[in-house]
């Protein structure tokens, strides 16, 4: 019996911590610990609720919009503003670009090292290589010339010893399967893959003024002027075509490349369609509407739970039933630690009562995380593309059912396949295929409304204060790459009073709760089988793929108080 410690979990953003108990070759349980604390919401407290957008934003560096979306919703709601059509759209593009960019990344660049030995790529033969990629996909960069060019840099990238992130792979681990022609490929489109991303996310720069942190964020709409006529408008014609051809080249990168490895890959590894289920519950807020945000029946991707891995039915989502517990968690609740607690009710009270680190083992009886334990009906829930994609599926769109059934096809398998590891990477694709091909469809819309005289961006009503009631309660939400993402505001005298985050890697990453129900990670890992304890590269596969974002819910603070720099806004 052996007790595996991984910390910090890397090619994630942020600080995570997972500890398991293997026995028999297996995982018997297992703990998942954010090692940092998150102070956004009391930085919030007390500040006008029309810039938390700006702060909320600076939560992380990864998913760069999404806390600015989920923020302006919620107050939104808080004061009962719709916004302009053109301003769904606008959210609708910049959102599913970024859902698109940051699938590609974790695909290739987090979590590709977990399936690719890189050293063997040095071992192809890249004639054999040029061929297995011309038998999978119409890519036109797959000739032997070209992947000789390939091997030949990584060749010299191992001659200079500035290995990088490759020098601490566990490489030449038993668990690899690939052949070393395949291994070539993946490299060669890991390389790829960085330069479309660069590319793909000026998107952002044209709609948001720059990437990471978008500007034209408003409550009530977006700054984003729209006018035929102007050159140096943010959206005239000539901006919509760059977009359009940028959204274009999106959908080819995804349908040529990423789709194809992704089978190519799980073709290699189909045991692990078995390992990796977890909790069997999943939940989606929806997103991307197609009208306004309070007719959720509209939502391009629908909101419900799944219960049980029953994918008959779909339960309608209510934020009301959204709860948190920190029995296990370094907070304190207001009258006591054992009930959980509505966010719109939610406090943020830290009290860090663990070992000072580095500590070898967690105190997993008592608390052992920086995280919360979020729970929907005092359930535990997975979040993010697999919940999206089976709540989806299993409430009838047509376009994910004709996806999700394409790729079970090639693949061979039923569609209880999904709840695994390789089911959420399979996921996560086929969402990005989903997306790809839905962008221009936007992109289309907001053109025609431009060329039509509709070029209203922002909705001024209530944007006074003196028309705020004394008091208002809102719940924004947004299904960021990671999954289900929600903030709750409560405004007072036209201040901040309290403002809650739950975000995707608190419901995934989050520590068991009162009645001792594991998280998503912990449930996850349990039966993954471990060949070698010292180079735990199983558990990192079924953790990477649900992409671990803890920046986004542990932020660091100074325990003793003190100000080490001060920003003025002029």
């Amino acid at each position: 019996m052996a007790r595996i410690v991984i910390d910090p979990v890397t090619r994630i953003e942020g600080h995570l911590r997972i500890e398991a108990q293997v026995e028999g070759g297996a995982v018997a349980d297992a703990w998942s610990s954010g090692t940092m604390f998150r102070g956004i919401e009391l930085i919030l407290q007390g500040r006008d609720p029309r810039e938390a957008w700006i702060w909320t934003q600076r939560i992380c560096g990864v998913c760069t919009t999404v806390h600015a979306l989920t923020s302006v919703r919620a107050v939104e709601d808080a004061l009962g503003i719709e916004v302009p059509d053109n301003a769904r759209l606008i959210r609708n593009i910049i959102g599913s670009t970024q859902t698109i960019q940051d699938h590609v990344i974790h695909f290739y660049h987090l979590h590709a090292l977990d399936w690719v030995d890189v050293t063997l790529a040095l071992k192809a033969d890249p004639g054999k290589t040029s061929q297995l990629a011309e038998s999978i996909s119409a890519w036109p960069k797959s000739s032997r010339v070209y992947f000789k060019m390939i091997q030949d840099r990584v060749k010299a990238l191992v001659a200079s010893k500035q290995l990088s992130l490759f020098s601490s792979g566990y490489w030449g681990h038993p668990a690899y399967k690939l052949p070393p022609e395949a291994n070539l490929l993946a490299v060669a489109h890991y390389i790829e893959a960085l330069e479309f991303q660069r590319e793909f996310i000026r998107i952002h720069a044209v709609l948001g003024g720059k990437n990471p942190h978008l500007q034209t964020y408003l409550v009530g709409g977006m700054s984003t002027a729209m006018d035929p006529n102007e050159p140096h408008a943010p959206i005239n014609p000539e901006r919509i075509e760059f977009v359009r051809e940028a959204a274009k080249a999106a959908q080819a990168f995804v349908e040529q490349v990423y789709i194809p490895d992704v089978l190519a890959v799980a073709g290699f590894y189909r045991e692990w369609f078995h390992y990796g289920e977890g909790l069997g519950n999943f939940l989606a807020y929806g997103e991307y509407p197609m009208h306004g945000v309070k007719d959720d029946k509209s939502f391009f991707l629908p909101r419900g739970v799944i219960l049980n891995r029953d994918l008959s039915t779909v339960h309608p989502m209510d934020p009301k039933n959204v709860s948190e517990y920190v029995t296990h968690s370094w907070y304190d609740y207001t009258g006591g630690n054992g009930a959980a607690k509505n966010p719109a009710e939610g406090e943020t009270r830290p009290n860090y009562t663990g070992p000072k680190p580095p500590y070898e083992q967690l105190n997993v009886a008592e608390k052992y995380s920086w995280l919360k334990a979020p729970r929907y009906q005092d359930q535990a829930m997975e979040v993010g593309p697999l919940s999206r994609m089976l709540v989806a599926y299993a409430a009838g769109h047509a376009q994910v059912r004709e996806l999700v059934n394409g790729v079970l096809a090639k693949l061979n398998a039923p569609a209880t396949a999904l709840f695994s590891t390789l089911g959420r990477i399979a996921a996560r694709a086929i969402e990005t295929q989903l997306l790809a091909r839905e962008l221009p469809k936007w992109i289309d819309e907001l053109d025609h409304n431009l060329m039509h005289g509709n070029l209203r961006v922002h909705n001024g009503e209530r944007w006074d204060p003196a028309t705020w009631p004394k008091n208002a309660q809102g719940w924004g939400f947004h299904e960021a790459p990671r999954g289900a993402l929600g903030h709750w505001v409560e405004i007072e005298d036209r201040k901040i009073k309290n403002y809650q985050c739950v975000v995707p890697s608190t419901w995934n990453a989050g520590p068991r709760d009162a009645k001792g129900q594991r998280g998503a990670y912990e449930a996850a890992l349990l039966k993954t089988p471990v060949a070698d304890p010292e180079r735990p590269v199983e558990l990192l596969r079924t953790i990477h793929s649900f992409d671990p974002c803890l920046a986004c819910a542990v932020h660091v603070t100074d325990a003793r108080g003190h100000r080490h720099a001060e920003v003025l806004a002029r």
